[in-house]
């Protein structure tokens, strides 16, 4: 049951497809025999980032690659290794930050490829399994530990690093398969997809840096999935990518439906977005299993993320 009127729908529209000549269906991938099986998988798309130049990064989880998308939409392969490469972020900096499934938060030099670990355990244990990550406007990194928790396990964790020190802050331990994750314009609220309690959490960030009275920003609808990628524009509307139901919802800042970005391929797992274009003002979301970048125009530009900001 919803409160609320239906949210307005929108149209999307291709902006680019991963080319054939990338395709690697039948390539042995223990990514896709864990969460594929018997299916043909040419990729599946993630990560989606933009840099200072305006060219797209997404990573392919099954395979271990790393795409750089210019404006023209074509497409370059950065780099391949042997890792499930799940979100990607640029710092200021120009350095690109991977949470990797397999080894953690790792770091990607995009002039040769190479790949250097960042952080790979916390106090000599493995992570369950790093999906997300974003950095805010100091340079904090906060990152999501999903690994295969959910309703039957709720032991999901967010974590924050700071690079300089090395400091590494459990936020929040209790989460039902933690994913994707955004700040709010004023970077005082965290905003946690929980993909298989199908809800954003939204977690109050404190003058210390712990949290508290963690509690749920919108409860979506059931389905086969669940909320995945979330984006904030500079209004505070938050965009969620929906892995189950092949679109994009958006919320206002009080959690109000507002409007249902729909994948014009039919595809149902789209799991991330990212705004882009000079204004800010272009939505692009990614249809993981079919390998395409959607796009929309957006009321409101979305909010510039640390890649964009003056060291």
């Amino acid at each position: 049951m919803s409160l609320y009127p239906p949210p307005a729908q929108r149209c999307t529209e291709v902006f680019s497809r991963l080319p054939e000549c990338f395709f690697l269906a039948g390539t042995p991938s223990g990514w896709v025999q864990a969460n594929k099986p018997g299916q043909a998988v040419n990729s599946f798309l993630e990560g989606p980032s933009f840099d200072r130049e305006g060219r797209l990064y997404v990573v392919d989880i099954p395979y271990g690659r790393i795409f750089r998308i210019c404006q023209k939409g074509e497409w370059k392969l950065i780099s391949q290794y042997d890792g499930w490469p799940n979100g990607l972020k640029i710092h200021a900096d120009g350095r690109i930050f991977l949470a990797d499934y397999q080894h953690g938060i790792l770091q990607l030099d995009p002039n040769d490829g190479k790949i250097t670990p960042v952080l790979t355990h916390r106090r000599s244990e493995g992570f369950k399994g790093v999906n997300d990550l974003i950095f805010d406007q100091q340079g904090n990194l906060y990152f999501t530990d999903q690994g295969q928790t959910g309703l039957h396990d709720p032991t999901g964790r967010v974590f924050c690093y700071n690079l300089d020190s090395g400091r590494l802050d459990c936020l929040l331990d209790t989460g039902i398969s933690p994913n994707g994750l955004a700040l709010s314009p004023d970077e005082k609220t965290l905003y946690v997809a929980m993909t298989r309690g199908n809800a954003i959490w939204r977690l109050p960030l404190l003058a210390d840096g712990s949290v508290s009275k963690v509690g749920i920003f919108v409860q979506m609808a059931g389905g086969v999935s669940g909320a995945d990628g979330v984006a904030v524009d500079q209004a505070g509307n938050v965009f969620v990518a929906d892995a189950g139901n092949g679109c994009v919802w958006s919320f206002s800042q009080y959690g109000e439906p507002l409007h249902r970005y729909i994948a014009c391929t039919g595809g149902r797992t789209v799991t991330n977005l990212a705004f882009g274009g000079k204004d800010l003002r272009t939505l692009y979301m990614i249809d993981s299993f079919s390998g395409a970048i959607l796009k929309a125009q957006t009321e409101h530009p979305g909010l510039p993320l640390f890649s964009h900001s003056d060291t």
